[in-house]
């Protein structure tokens, strides 16, 4: 069970990186709402990691869940925001994927 809820406060980092782009380009009450959504899956992402710590090694939740992030915060650029999509970027990428799945497999 704890290992859906790192995945899910993964997923919530992803979701506040989303935010943050989104406030980037926006200004008055649509930059608060934003930062708003920003601040609670920020929250909610910590909490969520403090939980799956009680029986995930601390050691290879941190990476995992920063892995996530990372991973879909260079997805939602490729996607979302119309970054570049280099082949060192994505081959990068791959090797982090590689480097999270190699960890849960050894924990």
């Amino acid at each position: 069970m704890n290992w859906i809820i790192l995945i899910a406060a993964g997923l919530c980092e992803v979701g506040f990186t989303y935010c943050l782009g989104r406030a980037k380009g926006v200004a008055g009450g649509e930059w608060w709402t934003w930062m708003a959504g920003f601040g609670v899956l920020y929250v909610l992402s910590a909490a969520l990691l403090a939980k799956a710590t009680q029986t995930i090694e601390l050691s290879v939740a941190y990476p995992v869940w920063t892995g996530i992030g990372a991973v879909g915060a260079v997805l939602l650029g490729v996607i979302v925001f119309r970054e570049p999509a280099t082949f060192w970027r994505m081959f990068f990428l791959v090797t982090l994927i590689g480097s999270i799945i190699g960890l849960k497999a050894l924990s």
